[in-house]
């Protein structure tokens, strides 16, 4: 698998649908700290694609409240919402090379195929898209597309990709997925109009050079079809690090669609220690600067190859 080269980029991408809770701050410092260790460069993104969610006002707020906390990015946070035709580019590309359909599906279309295989559905497991409008199966049938689909199985096939794809996690360890059977062929823009994350994220990626990307550990299933997509649009892979979810008293992970609260960020001090014990940092010394330097000690030593990457 291609990789990054030696020049560390990390980046924050939160997306505004509400101000950063004491999980998004813990990824947020889990990355500030990992391109500090590195000598690299840290960089945020407003992952503002999917608009009918986004609150008015709460990218700036979560620029804010990183700021407060002593996480400046060092360069201009990025916007996605402008970046419509960078993922368009992208997509065309894609459909180019035969990797790409238009589909006409809905969640009751692809619920209904897999009830007439008689496969059972599965609480909480979203079910991989069945292939109906894949272009053998006989595309659209007359029916007007709706969204557009990554053909995963034939991206795999003609760049020879493993199958189980198997990439590493810096903390989980080694991990592996069969992309086109426990997802399937994944949207590129939706049926509303949007960019969906998967394109998005890795277009910005690559355009932005990261070349390590530390996150929730909720997001590490999204790894594998990433990886797909880089491969496919001939980005680099980055290193990967997944950091630990808070979690609340009922033991669901904290998040803003479970009623997460915001930051209170009367005592930074006490916001960014929290996030730092989480990550199992040593106990606040002094101010919020001088807490953060000793945390980049201690995440050097934990966290930073002894050879760079290559």
């Amino acid at each position: 698998m291609g990789h990054v080269g030696a020049v560390y980029r990390g980046r924050f991408a939160p997306s505004p649908t509400g101000l950063l809770h004491a999980g998004s701050l813990v990824a947020a410092l889990a990355s500030w700290l990992d391109a500090r260790a590195h000598g690299g460069t840290w960089l945020v993104r407003i992952e503002d694609v999917d608009r009918p969610r986004c609150v008015p006002g709460a990218g700036e707020g979560i620029l804010a409240q990183l700021a407060t906390c002593g996480l400046t990015p060092d360069e201009p946070p990025w916007w996605q919402s402008q970046r419509g035709d960078a993922y368009a580019a992208a997509l065309q590309r894609l459909v180019d090379a035969g990797w790409a359909y238009p589909c006409a599906c809905t969640r009751q279309d692809i619920e209904a195929a897999w009830t007439a295989r008689g496969v059972p559905r599965t609480r909480h497991v979203e079910r991989p898209y069945p292939g109906t409008c894949r272009p053998e199966a006989g595309g659209l049938r007359g029916r007007p597309a709706r969204a557009w689909r990554l053909h995963v199985g034939r991206v795999i096939a003609d760049l020879g990709l493993p199958v189980p794809l198997v990439w590493h996690d810096r903390r989980l360890g080694p991990q592996a997925q069969d992309v086109e059977t426990a997802v399937g062929d994944f949207v590129l823009k939706r049926a509303d109009g949007w960019w969906a994350y998967q394109l998005a994220v890795v277009v910005d990626d690559g355009a932005q050079g990261i070349t390590d990307i530390v996150r929730g550990e909720d997001l590490a299933d999204n790894t594998p079809r990433q990886i797909v997509l880089q491969r496919a649009l001939g980005l680099p892979t980055p290193r990967y690090l997944h950091t630990p979810l808070v979690r609340g008293d009922d033991g669901e992970k904290l998040s803003k669609g479970n009623g997460a609260r915001p930051l209170a960020l009367d005592d930074p001090l006490a916001a960014v220690a929290a996030a730092a014990v989480v990550l199992d940092l040593p106990p606040t010394e002094g101010d919020v600067a001088s807490s953060l330097r000793r945390w980049i000690t201690a995440w050097r030593a934990r966290w930073v190859d002894p050879a760079p990457p290559h």
